[in-house]
């Protein structure tokens, strides 16, 4: 698999990533046998970027998972994971970038992962109460003391992407970033390359809807997709207008939409990391598969023209106003 520089001066990781969000029971019950075996099966693939959080599931799920998967592999994967967020019962995450809290967090961390370093360790969302210098201030104090490698932001604006790397260099940026979500090429993206920060790309596949085979009586009722507004009523009516250009040329290239969908983010550019995010190897197996799609500049430009920006706002209104901050 192909490599991308993380950052300036973080390590090689694979163009593809593998996202564990749903280990942890975001898209409903998970089963962990399952998911392990698709982290491992991942190495034995080359993707070697698994991204995951403390808060993703009940007493860091997600983590814990990974760690069982990388256990007697460690040295095989770059580890991403995230804090500064605080999963609610029956309600959104609370967002805390108080150092203090940042600092407490990281050891049960290690912990769940089976190891004594985080590779790359997220702020998951700015505090709009806490100037972000002293929540970066916190992550820098972990890289002294040789628990985290490299630092990140999760949907921060590029004004904030600013601030933060004059306290200390940030290797990336993840925020969503698919044929139905560009609102990065704007800003946030041109001022990444400035500062040679990659774009770590969650979402790739829009929660699936890119991948064409994404129906709401299929979606467990713990899904958090059912709350997305792009795919409530009138919206999700609309988006499916958006998908027969992208059906069409995966036939002629004889590929599958979702195929299609992360070549065309791999083609963005050398520092956009796609990290589709499932917990089965044959998904898995079909997502890997992407990097052996070739596009022409004239079919990227052609898919973008094409494909305009989601009908309907990323996330309900609560979450709406934790992103690019």
């Amino acid at each position: 698999m192909d490599d991308r520089q993380l950052g300036g001066g973080g390590p090689k990781v694979s163009a593809l990533g593998l996202g564990t969000m749903g280990m942890g029971g975001s898209y409903g019950p998970a089963d962990e046998a399952e998911a392990v075996a698709t982290v491992r099966r991942a190495l034995d693939l080359g993707v070697t970027l698994v991204d995951t959080a403390d808060f993703y599931g009940p007493d860091g799920a997600s983590e814990k998972t990974v760690g069982k998967a990388l256990a007697g592999r460690r040295d095989e994967a770059v580890i991403a994971s995230k804090t500064g967020m605080v999963a609610v019962p029956g309600g959104p995450p609370r967002v805390n970038g108080r150092p203090d809290f940042i600092k407490t967090r990281i050891d049960a961390s290690l912990t769940r992962l089976g190891t004594d370093r985080i590779d790359l360790y997220y702020l998951a969302r700015v505090d709009p109460d806490v100037p972000v210098e002293e929540s970066i201030g916190a992550l820098a104090e972990l890289v002294a003391a040789g628990k985290v490698g490299q630092i990140g932001l999760c949907e921060a604006s590029a004004a904030t992407v600013r601030r933060a790397h004059a306290v200390h260099p940030i290797a990336a940026v993840q925020t969503e970033y698919s044929l139905w979500e560009r609102h990065v090429e704007r800003e946030i993206l041109p001022t990444l390359r400035e500062l040679a920060v990659s774009l770590v790309a969650y979402r790739p596949l829009g929660s699936g809807f890119l991948s064409g085979d994404l129906t709401m009586d299929r979606l467990a009722m713990a899904d958090f997709r059912r709350n997305d507004p792009r795919l409530q009523g009138d919206n999700l009516y609309k988006n499916m207008t958006l998908l027969p250009v992208l059906y069409e040329l995966a036939e002629n290239k004889g590929v599958t939409p979702a195929q299609l969908a992360l070549a065309w983010l791999l083609a963005r550019g050398e520092d956009v990391i796609p990290i589709p995010g499932t917990k089965r190897r044959t998904y898995l197996e079909q997502n890997a598969a992407s990097l052996g799609v070739e596009l022409t500049p004239d079919e990227v430009q052609g898919l973008a023209e094409a494909i305009p920006a989601a009908r309907g706002e990323r996330y309900p209104a609560p979450l709406l106003r934790t992103i690019d901050v």
